[in-house]
């Protein structure tokens, strides 16, 4: 068997992958363009893509048998394509849930505690050093305990998240991007009321009922010293619209996520003014090193699940 990575450099430098290599020939590649994906796959059983696309035209020029996404979503997967070539497709669900989490409240505590600012003042020579008093309380810092705080997708990462907030004493309230999500932990509202919260926090997928969900019209609604957080996906939330009103309003805002990504060089949160105002991350949100080992070792698992499956079957 032969089993080619495409995009390794994905998953860290500091990613173990030698475990694949009890499977049969395993050939990995940092980084690989649209132009390379057909050569690079050429005798491979196997690959593993976190992003890079595998299309109807790659699948019926290859002899892949099993596709392993290094993800959840499998957007990146002409999922019809291989239906119909009878080539299965795996990906791994739920190894992330703590390590997004976690960078949400990293984030969101960066911004509600003014974290970078009071970081930089005491670096300078002529911050806390210089000071004359023991305290510096130019930026206020807002508690947890007793915050309105809304979640959008009420998922495995929503409700971790959620509990999290809870535990801080959050008034934690949700909204149903489908309209199905019903949950007896939480108080469920419409959007309507969600955006009068002091912290939203997005954790759902990009579909027709979450495109453009938070678009100029939502944003405007929301009350002055807001914060909106999107550990989604990027085009949830309207960036244009958003960076507007970071420099127009008391808005705070924080985002993992991108609608194209990496991040463009003209993109218009490089341009804010109020830049203390906006956080933003690049999709680090899933790669703690634990879940990254934990992905690799589930991808493993999925790899071997297919060859069990295909000796039975012979």
């Amino acid at each position: 068997m032969k089993i080619v990575c495409l995009d390794a450099s994905t998953l860290g430098s500091d990613a173990n992958l030698s475990g694949f290599e009890r499977f049969g020939e395993f050939v990995k590649f940092d980084k690989t363009s649209k132009e390379q994906t057909l050569e690079r796959l050429n005798g491979a059983d196997v690959v593993l893509t976190n992003k890079v696309l595998i299309t109807r035209e790659v699948m019926q020029n290859s002899s892949l048998k099993l596709i392993c996404v290094t993800a959840t979503g499998t957007n990146n997967v002409d999922l019809v394509a291989a239906k119909e070539l009878g080539i299965e497709v795996k990906n791994v669900a739920g190894y992330s849930t703590n390590s997004v989490a976690q960078q949400a409240f990293a984030n969101i505590l960066n911004l509600r505690n003014h974290v970078a600012y009071y970081d930089d003042y005491c670096k300078k020579s002529s911050g806390w050093a210089s000071s004359e008093i023991f305290v510096h309380l130019d930026k206020p810092i807002f508690e947890l305990s007793g915050a309105k705080f809304g979640v959008v997708g009420l998922g495995e990462i929503g409700r971790s998240v959620a509990r999290i907030a809870a535990a801080f004493g959050a008034d934690v309230c949700y909204y149903s991007t489908s309209g199905k999500n019903a949950n007896s932990e939480f108080r469920r509202v419409e959007f309507d009321e969600l955006l009068k919260s002091d912290i939203i926090t997005i954790h759902a997928p990009l579909n027709d009922q979450t495109r453009g969900l938070f678009d100029a019209k939502a944003i405007a609604l929301l009350k002055d010293g807001a914060l909106l957080a999107n550990f989604g996906r990027g085009g949830i939330v309207d960036e244009v619209a958003v960076a507007k009103a970071v420099d127009e309003r008391e808005i705070y805002f924080t985002t993992d996520v991108l609608e194209c990504e990496p991040m463009k060089k003209d993109h218009p949160f490089l341009s804010v003014k109020h830049k203390e105002r906006i956080c933003v991350t690049p999709h680090i949100g899933w790669a703690s090193f634990e879940a990254r080992k934990k992905l690799v070792a589930l991808t493993e698992q999925n790899i071997e699940q297919f060859l069990r499956k295909d000796l039975e079957t012979k």
